[in-house]
C-alpha cells in the first residue's frame, strides 16, 4: 500500500508539473525559438532578378510588422533553385529535411514548383507560391498547406476575351510558345473570347524559347484578323513586339496579350510597344494611395522600383504575417494557420484580394495600354476574378 501510495503521489506530482509546462521542453522551445523561413527562388540565371524582387517584397512586408512573425524572431534560409526543374525535389528537401523550415516560399518557374509541390504534399510543410502560375498547383495537385499569392496562368487571359470583343474585334488569331504556360494562357483566352462571341480563326505556336517569328507574322498578315492575342514574356516578348511592328502589322491589326507581354520589357521594346493592350493583376501606374505608399517604401528600402514580382512577394509576406499572428508565431499549429490564411483579406498594392477555396487569389484584373514606356491602367477588365480550381480536392 505504501508503495502504491508513493506511485500515486508521484504520478500526481508529475501531472501537476506537466500542467505547468515543466515537462514540456519541446513546446517551450517551439514558443521561444525562432520561426524558420526558407526561400527557394532563382538567385542566378535568367530569373535571378525576379527572385531578388520577390525576396525583397517578402522582407519589406515583415519588416513593416516589426521584423517578427507572431512576435517571434525569424531565422532565414535560402536555396538557389537555378530555375532547374530536375533539382526541384532535391532543393526543396534541403530546406525541409536539412534546415527544418516552418514555411517554404517558392518559386518562380512552374516546372520547379512541381518539385516543391511534391515535397509539400509529402511532408505537409507550409508552401507559399509567390509566382509560378502552373494550374496543377491549385487544381489537381492542390493541398491544404499550399497557397498561391500570384495568379494562375489562365487568370490574366480569362479577362482578355471580353475586352477585345467589346472593342469590336470579333475574329482573332492566337499566338504563343507551345509549352505549359502558353497552353494554360490560351485556355483562359479561349474561354473568355468565345463566351463573349468572338471566333479564334487560327491558333499559332512555336517551340519555347524560339524567337523566329517571321513566318508566323506573314501568316497573320494573310489571315487579316480583327486582332491578335498572345502570350510571351521576357526577352522573347520584346523581340515579338519589335518584329510585329517591323512586319507592318502594328498599325493594321491591334495586338493584345497577357500582361507579361509588356511587363519589364518596355525599354527593350521601345516605341513598337505603344498602343498594345494587356490584362494583368497589377500595374506600376495603379493610381491608389496604397500602391503609391508601397512604391515609395520599397524604393526607400531597396533603392530600386518595384514590379509585379515585388508585389507578389510583398503579398506573400502579408499572408504569412496573418497566418503567424493567428497562432502567436507557432506555425506548427497548422490547422489554425491554414484557417487564418484561407479567410485572409490581403490589403495589397494591387488592390484587396481574398483566397479561393483552392488557395489561389480572387483578384481584380486591370486593362492596361502601353503609353510612353508605361503600362497605363485604362480600366478594370474583370472584378474579383477567380480561377476555376478544377480538379482540386482538399484532403
Amino acid at each position: 500500500m505504501t508503495t502504491r501510495r508513493l506511485v500515486i503521489s508521484r504520478s500526481a506530482a508529475l501531472v501537476g508539473a506537466a500542467s505547468t509546462g515543466l515537462l514540456l521542453p519541446s513546446i517551450v522551445r517551439a514558443q521561444s525559438g525562432k520561426v524558420r523561413v526558407g526561400f527557394m527562388l532563382p538567385y542566378t540565371g535568367t530569373f535571378a532578378q525576379l527572385g531578388g524582387a520577390i525576396e525583397n517584397g517578402v522582407r519589406l512586408a515583415i519588416d513593416q510588422q516589426g521584423g517578427k512573425l507572431g512576435g517571434r524572431e525569424i531565422e532565414w534560409f535560402k536555396v538557389d533553385d537555378e530555375s532547374e526543374p530536375s533539382k526541384g525535389v532535391e532543393n526543396a528537401s534541403k530546406l525541409v529535411q536539412r534546415d527544418k523550415v516552418d514555411v517554404l516560399i517558392g518559386t518562380v518557374h512552374s516546372g520547379v514548383q512541381m518539385g516543391i509541390q511534391k515535397v509539400a504534399r509529402d511532408t505537409g510543410v507550409l508552401n507559399l507560391i509567390p509566382n509560378a502560375g502552373v494550374h496543377a498547383a491549385t487544381r489537381a495537385l492542390c493541398a491544404p498547406n499550399v497557397f498561391r499569392t500570384s495568379f494562375s496562368n489562365s487568370q490574366p487571359t480569362l479577362a482578355l476575351g471580353n475586352a477585345m470583343v467589346e472593342k469590336g474585334h470579333k475574329k482573332a488569331v492566337w499566338i504563343t510558345w507551345k509549352y505549359a504556360a502558353g497552353d494554360e494562357a490560351f485556355e483562359g483566352f479561349k474561354q473568355s473570347y468565345t463566351a463573349a462571341g468572338g471566333t479564334i480563326v487560327k491558333e499559332l505556336g512555336l517551340p519555347f524559347p524560339n524567337v523566329e517569328f517571321q513566318a508566323l507574322l506573314t501568316e497573320i498578315a494573310a489571315l487579316k484578323p480583327d486582332a491578335v492575342a498572345c502570350f510571351f514574356a521576357g526577352g522573347g516578348a520584346a523581340k515579338f513586339i519589335k518584329d510585329y511592328a517591323a512586319a507592318g502589322l502594328k498599325d493594321k491589326i491591334p495586338l493584345y496579350g497577357s500582361g507579361f507581354l509588356t511587363e519589364g520589357v518596355l525599354d527593350a521594346a521601345g516605341p513598337a510597344a505603344d498602343g498594345i493592350i494587356t490584362t494583368m493583376h497589377y500595374s506600376d501606374s495603379l493610381d491608389t494611395p496604397r500602391n503609391k505608399q508601397f512604391r515609395l517604401e520599397y524604393a526607400k528600402a531597396f533603392r530600386s522600383q518595384p514590379d509585379v514580382y515585388a508585389v507578389q512577394g510583398y503579398d506573400t509576406g502579408l499572408l504569412l504575417v496573418q497566418g503567424a499572428n493567428a497562432v502567436k508565431g507557432d506555425l506548427s499549429a497548422k490547422p489554425a494557420v491554414i484557417k487564418a490564411m484561407e479567410s485572409a483579406t490581403i490589403d495589397s498594392p494591387r488592390g484587396k484580394w481574398t483566397m479561393s477555396k483552392s488557395h489561389n487569389p480572387v483578384q481584380d484584373i486591370y486593362l492596361r495600354r502601353v503609353e510612353n514606356k508605361e503600362n497605363k491602367v485604362i480600366g478594370v477588365a474583370a472584378k474579383a476574378l477567380a480561377d476555376s480550381g478544377a480538379g482540386c480536392r482538399m484532403g
